[in-house]
């Protein structure tokens, strides 16, 4: 850094346009020797230009892991001309937006450092003396193929071995694959559902789970104590004629096509039954997947043409995310073209799917996350209570689980059929970990009582099922109201795949008894009381969006909501406060997240994503059981709901101007 860079910057932050951390951030990246000249050039074009806001963007923090990974831009607001690199105009840059808080070749090299130094130390300390192996998969992205390939050779360089696919696919499959091979980590290279000029960094552990404590903290340990001095010699590298990673086979892929047979209770119902479908994997890897194993149950699928390319850009949608009813629009066409009444579109890297279906009338309704996740729930339970797989005897070691986020529904639906429903903090990985625990528990007992020790993803569902029952917990269905369900044991994520199936089942039931999903809903509103959940999002974008949700967050426990839209709060609960535990007793982790229960039967979360500039409000409505007038019941709990929503976001505007 020059002198005249150097007084520039000091000027930039006295002046209030560069803050504190930002230059403290850059500072510390220029002051190492021997950075890659697209590093230096593109910090020099920035600083020149005096392009303090996207400074401040790329460095006020360093990117952090929360609910799903390490999340963040790689194509920045800013293109400098050397990360354009020999790409052409339209392309992709050669290189990832420079950045502390950017996910660039550098954020890569460490996190995949930090993993491979925790991996390695915990075998160590669990006496495992093996070369640790690594499962990295990647979606579409751009930077995905690129990233994935920098971190298998960064897992080599230390002294591991590494497995990677020959191409694009599903997260799900990932977690799969780390089981299956035996891995002691695993990693996705993927944003999920972001917007196109994201990527992201997800980890695993050897048990097919993203990372959580004490996992999770000690490789952000490792993460923070790193040099970027320590990763500028593996830049330079480049893979030889024969790259230091292994291709994994085809019979890799069939493995886990193998295992999505296990998310179908009733497959002589599915093939009797099977219903014609309309499937978009919105240009990621759904279709990898997904499609052939719907195909193997006979089901009818037809599949979006111009959304089955693989395109970085998502050139169709304004969002990749099935979440939004915008994503399934093609779809939906080509619905009422081949005259078709269910649609499925998966987010880019497959853990999530979306589900419209139509009305009698004709109209495409996209389904909530909510309403899919209860449907397939009371299902679920119904197939297992009519194969005597649920009966006196075991529906005590058997749950749904769900987040807090998710509708309580679920809860009531669990509580008709006798089994438990376990609440767990946002993000699949906490559903995980209970999956994870009722396995070792059987498998501690069944060796403890029986003396035998089996391989638990290698006995069939049954077994297993017989297994989990006998000597812990057999979870149902695993579901969060982001369209994320887990219908099979042998994955330890959501599972856009599996989801297919189970979701194709349901419809399969729903054909067999002459039934629409509609009809299905309304018999569920009546037996538990029409449930109703809205989501607001108010976003926040950059370094200073990042500040105002942090303080209006924290205003929530400075100035407590006592009421709302005049109804009373009569209890909130704070779960960055320890004490609170889960239905299994089990101690709840803090996060940042408030709960509060409202004097009419309904209630609110307000939580800040852990993956994207914005915090979350979180609504639920519910009304009578068994109600005179369903349509009355629904209008009613609605209407309510609708108020609360813009009493909330108006009392949130104003706490902004209050805090910023």
């Amino acid at each position: 850094m020059s002198k005249d860079q150097n007084e520039e910057l000091s000027q930039a932050k006295e002046a209030g346009e560069l803050y504190e951390s930002s230059y403290k951030n850059l500072c510390e990246m220029l002051e190492n020797e021997n950075l890659p000249q697209w590093v230096s050039s593109s910090l020099e074009e920035l600083i020149d230009e005096k392009k303090w806001e996207e400074l401040n963007n790329r460095f006020y923090k360093n990117l952090a892991f929360g609910t799903g990974g390490m999340r963040g831009r790689t194509i920045g607001g800013v293109t400098t001309k050397a990360e354009k690199g020999k790409s052409r105009k339209g392309e992709t840059p050669e290189y990832g937006a420079v950045g502390s808080n950017t996910l660039n070749e550098i954020t890569v090299l460490r996190a995949t450092k930090a993993l491979f130094l925790y991996v390695r130390q915990w075998m160590a300390e669990q006496g495992i003396f093996e070369q640790p192996r690594l499962v990295i998969a990647h979606d579409v992205r751009h930077f995905s193929q690129k990233f994935c390939k920098l971190a298998a050779l960064a897992w080599s360089d230390h002294g591991g071995y590494s497995m990677i696919f020959d191409g694009p696919r599903s997260t799900p499959q990932l977690s799969f694959t780390v089981r299956h091979q035996y891995a002691h980590a695993g990693i996705v290279i993927t944003a999920s559902h972001n917007p196109s000029h994201d990527n992201g960094f997800k980890a695993y552990f050897s048990d097919g789970s993203q990372l959580v404590p004490p996992h999770a903290e000690k490789v952000v340990e490792k993460y923070k104590a790193i040099q970027i001095a320590e990763l500028i010699p593996l830049l330079a590298q480049t893979p030889t004629e024969e790259p230091p990673w292994r291709v994994l086979q085809a019979g890799d892929d069939l493995a886990y096509r193998a295992a999505l047979e296990d998310a179908v209770l009733d497959p002589e119902m599915l093939q009797k039954n099977a219903p014609k479908m309309v499937f978009t994997p919105i240009h990621g890897t759904g279709a990898i997947s997904a499609i052939p194993a719907l195909w193997d149950h006979g089901v009818d699928v037809v599949v979006v043409d111009e959304q089955n390319r693989h395109d970085p850009n998502f050139s169709t949608v304004k969002s990749p995310n099935p979440e939004n009813p915008e994503a399934l629009q093609r779809g939906i066409a080509v619905a009422r073209k081949t005259k078709t009444e269910l649609v499925m579109g998966s987010d880019p890297d497959c853990d999530r799917i979306g589900v419209a279906a139509k009305l009698k009338g004709g109209e495409f309704v996209c389904l909530t996350g909510n309403q899919v996740a209860c449907m397939l729930a009371e299902y679920r339970l119904m197939a297992t209570k009519r194969k005597q797989l649920l009966g006196d005897d075991s529906r005590e070691r058997m749950a749904i689980l769900k987040t807090f986020v998710t509708t309580p529904m679920l809860s009531l639906i669990a509580e008709a059929y006798g089994v438990r429903c376990v609440n767990t903090p946002t993000g699949f990985k906490w559903m995980a970990k209970k999956m994870g625990q009722y396995e070792n528990e059987a498998l501690i007992e069944l060796k403890e009582k029986e003396g035998l020790a089996i391989d638990f993803d290698g006995t069939d569902l049954f077994a297993r099922i017989d297994i989990l029952t006998r000597y812990s917990t057999y979870v149902v269905l695993a579901a969060e109201e982001s369209y994320g369900y887990l219908p099979l044991d042998v994955v330890r994520d959501k599972d856009g795949n599996a989801s297919a199936l189970a979701i194709a089942e349901l419809f399969a039931f729903l054909n067999s008894t002459q039934s629409t999903p509609f009809d299905f809903l309304n018999t569920l509103y009546v037996k538990y009381g029409f449930h109703f959940e809205k989501t607001e999002n108010l976003y926040f974008e950059g370094a200073e969006g990042s500040e105002t949700i942090t303080k209006l967050a924290e205003s929530y426990r400075k100035n407590p909501l006592e009421e709302v839209d005049g109804i009373p709060v009569k209890k909130t609960k704070d779960f960055l406060e320890f004490g609170y535990i889960d239905e299994d007793e089990d101690p709840l982790p803090p996060e940042n997240f408030l709960q509060m229960s409202l004097d009419n039967g309904f209630s609110i979360a307000i939580r800040p994503s852990g993956t994207e500039p914005k915090i979350k409000y979180y609504l639920f409505g519910c009304g009578d059981k068994n109600p005179a007038n369903l349509s009355d019941s629904k209008k009613e709990v609605r209407d309510k709901i609708e108020t609360i929503a813009t009493w909330l976001v108006k009392d949130a505007n104003t706490r902004v101007g209050k805090t910023v």
